[in-house]
C-alpha cells in the first residue's frame, strides 16, 4: 500500500549554496499523488514543481528541478532520500524559497521529522518500476549502472587522493529500514581546497563544519571526526537514493554507482527510460512492497544524531 505522513512536519535551516535561511515544510498527501515541491514564496505564475528526473537540471555539486515555468528548488536529494527511505510514497513539499536547507548535511532530521509523525497506509498499491535489463551510462572516468533486481540494491565505490577518504566500497540492500539505519546520518563531505574553491565562486556560501564533513589530505577538519569510517561512500549512497526517487517511484534494481555524482545519476535514469524494453510499471502485491525501502522501519534504529 501507498503511504503519506501522518501530520505536517517542518524544518528551518540555511541552504548549503545560497547560505540563504529556508523554512521547509512536509505534508501529507492523496494516494496517487507523487512527491511535489511547492514555492510559497512564488505568488504568480506556477509554484509547482515536480519530483522528477526529467525535471532535473544536469548540475554536479546538487541535485536541482526546474518547471516548466523556470521555477526551480535545488539539493532536493537529501529530502528525496528520507521520503524514499522512510516509504512515504505521497507528500507535499512546501518551500520559502529556492533552495532545501542543508541542516546537519545528511538526511537524518528529515527522517527523524517524518518517523516523529508516523507514517499512514493509503489504500492503493505502490506502482514501483522493474528494471528488465542492465543500462550503464559513462563519463570522464565515471559509471553508473542498474541492472535487473527484485529489490532495490544500491552498490557504490570511491576513490580520493586524500587519504582522509580514501578508496571505499558499499554495498547495500534497501529492504528492513536500511537505508535509516545505514546511511541516513552520513554527511555531505568535501576537500578543502574544494571549499575554497567553492567560495571563490559564490557557491556553498551555506557549508560549515557543522553541515559538511571536510577534509585536508590526511586530517579530518571538522570536530568530532567521521560519525562512520566509511561516512564518505555512505553518503554518496543517500544521495544516490534520492536521486533515484526521481524515478516517480521506488525501482526495483540493482545501482551500481562508480564514482558518479548527481548528474550521471540523472542521466542513468533517463537512459534507463529511453531505451526501449529496459523498465517496466508494476503495481506491487504484498510481496513486492514488502522489499521496498522504509518497509520494517523501527524507530529506534534510526541514529540519533539530528
Amino acid at each position: 500500500m501507498q503511504n503519506t505522513l501522518r501530520t505536517s512536519v517542518t524544518f528551518t535551516g540555511v541552504g548549503l549554496h545560497s547560505g540563504k535561511p529556508a523554512k521547509l515544510v512536509l505534508r501529507p498527501a492523496v494516494a496517487g499523488h507523487g512527491i511535489w515541491f511547492k514555492r510559497v514564496d512564488i505568488e504568480l505564475g506556477d509554484a509547482m514543481i515536480p519530483a522528477m528526473y526529467d525535471a532535473a537540471e544536469q548540475t554536479a555539486l546538487c541535485t536541482r528541478l526546474v518547471n516548466g515555468s523556470g521555477v526551480s528548488v535545488s539539493t532536493v536529494e537529501h529530502v528525496m532520500a528520507a521520503l524514499a527511505g522512510c516509504g512515504i510514497h505521497n507528500a507535499l513539499v512546501e518551500i520559502d524559497g529556492p533552495e532545501v536547507p542543508i541542516l546537519d548535511g545528511s538526511a537524518a532530521p528529515f527522517v527523524r521529522g517524518i518517523m516523529s509523525r508516523g507514517v499512514r497506509q493509503q489504500d492503493a498499491p505502490v506502482l514501483a518500476y522493474q528494471v528488465l535489463k542492465p543500462v550503464t551510462v559513462e563519463a570522464n572516468g565515471a559509471k553508473a549502472t542498474l541492472l535487473p533486481s527484485d529489490r532495490l540494491t544500491i552498490e557504490f565505490h570511491i576513490d580520493f587522493e586524500d587519504k582522509a577518504i580514501g578508496s571505499q566500497t558499499k554495498t547495500l540492500d534497501m529492504r528492513n529500514g536500511a537505508f535509516a539505519r545505514e546511511l541516513c546520518d552520513s554527511r555531505t563531505f568535501c576537500r578543502r581546497a574544494d571549499v575554497e574553491a567553492m567560495h571563490e565562486a559564490g557557491l556553498a556560501l551555506g557549508g560549515t563544519l557543522d553541515n559538511a564533513v571536510v577534509v585536508d589530505g590526511e586530517e579530518i577538519l571538522t570536530p568530532g571526526g567521521f560519525r562512520h569510517q566509511d561516512e564518505a561512500v555512505r553518503h554518496k549512497m543517500l544521495d544516490a537514493l534520492g536521486d533515484l526517487a526521481l524515478a516517480g517511484g521506488p525501482l526495483l534494481g540493482h545501482y551500481i554507482g562508480d564514482k558518479a555524482g548527481h548528474s550521471m545519476t540523472n542521466a542513468l535514469l533517463r537512459a534507463l527510460f529511453e531505451t526501449p524494453g529496459a523498465v517496466r510499471p508494476i503495481l506491487c502485491d504484498a510481496e513486492t512492497t514488502a522489499h521496498l525501502p522504509g518497509q520494517g522501519l523501527v524507530w529506534s534504529e534510526i541514529p540519533k544524531v539530528a
